[in-house]
């Protein structure tokens, strides 16, 4: 057996090569290239360019369907996008999607991006993040929703926390404005209790149906689990109507002109009636009626 002396320590052929090894891997995880696109100069004076669009799987708006074909709300907006740039700007745009399933991971990966990269997380705009990054106008207004078991009473003052909910875990979406809305409720009505984390809405959903769980969610995926049967109930008194969701871009992205002019032409998303099919097609007619009474 080979030995080698390492800054001092004695290590045998088999332990160096871990080391560098190890090395190795650490290099490549910390070099890792950002995610990049063409930009948009680039794209209008050659005509073509492919640009990446980042996306974090959710029912109804990043989702694959029975085929195994990827779809929802945000997917067909950037496939619509790509249309009106061929139709308005005469270029061929190509549209590389990439899965990430990381929500905290995916907002990093927009925000460190070069060129021609889209993320599609159902993000929401506000002050602070708009120095991080640039958005599309709002594709959708939400309402974040305050949700348990369908068993305790309604929540009919903020005072009444403990009565009414006595000891129940707080379940916050790790990394979101839900868990900010959760800190300040625990901080201000229930000091004592618990906050744990998930990073799905699936989970949150589930682990509120069993019971023992507090938690705040998107209004769609509260009425989507409610119509599919979920032993649910909202509390109204929590209600937050002012979320808007936009697309986000790198904070230095030359995308964000074309964007707005694709949202706000008169020829451009919100101008089509085949936006609103798109909403009720991916969440359904009763969810976007919800939306819109909470508007």
């Amino acid at each position: 057996m080979q030995i080698w002396r390492l800054g001092g320590r004695v290590v045998t052929g088999l332990m160096l090569l871990g080391i560098i090894g190890f090395g190795m891997v650490g290099c490549e995880a910390a070099d890792a290239p950002a995610d990049r696109g063409d930009t948009w100069d680039n794209v209008e004076a050659a005509g073509d360019g492919e640009v990446t669009v980042l996306y974090v799987p959710a029912e109804g708006f990043a989702y694959e369907d029975p085929d195994g074909e990827l779809t929802g709300v945000t997917v067909e907006i950037m496939r619509l996008f790509a249309d009106w740039m061929r139709d308005t700007h005469d270029v061929d745009l190509t549209l590389n999607f990439v899965e990430e399933s990381d929500w905290s991971t995916f907002y990093e990966r927009v925000q460190t991006g070069t060129g021609g990269v889209f993320g599609l997380g159902n993000v929401t705009t506000t002050e602070e993040r708009r120095e991080e990054l640039q958005f599309s106008p709002s594709y959708m207004t939400n309402i974040a929703v305050l949700i348990t078991h369908e068993e305790p009473p309604k929540l009919e003052a903020w005072d009444d926390w403990p009565a009414t909910f006595g000891d129940r875990t707080l379940l916050a979406f790790e990394g979101t404005l839900h868990e900010e809305r959760l800190r300040e409720i625990q901080e201000t009505y229930a000091p004592d209790a618990n906050l744990a984390f998930t990073d799905s809405n699936d989970d949150i959903l589930d682990r509120v149906a069993d019971g023992g769980y507090v938690a705040y969610i998107d209004g769609y995926n509260y009425w989507r689990a409610v119509e599919e049967g979920a032993p649910l109930q909202r509390h109204p008194i929590g209600d937050d109507p002012a979320e808007e969701f936009g697309i986000i871009m790198p904070p230095d992205s030359d995308w964000d002109a074309p964007m707005a002019e694709f949202f706000e032409a008169g020829d451009g998303l919100l101008a089509r009636s085949a936006y609103h099919d798109l909403l009720e097609g991916h969440l359904g007619e009763r969810v976007v009626e919800a939306l819109d009474e909470v508007q």
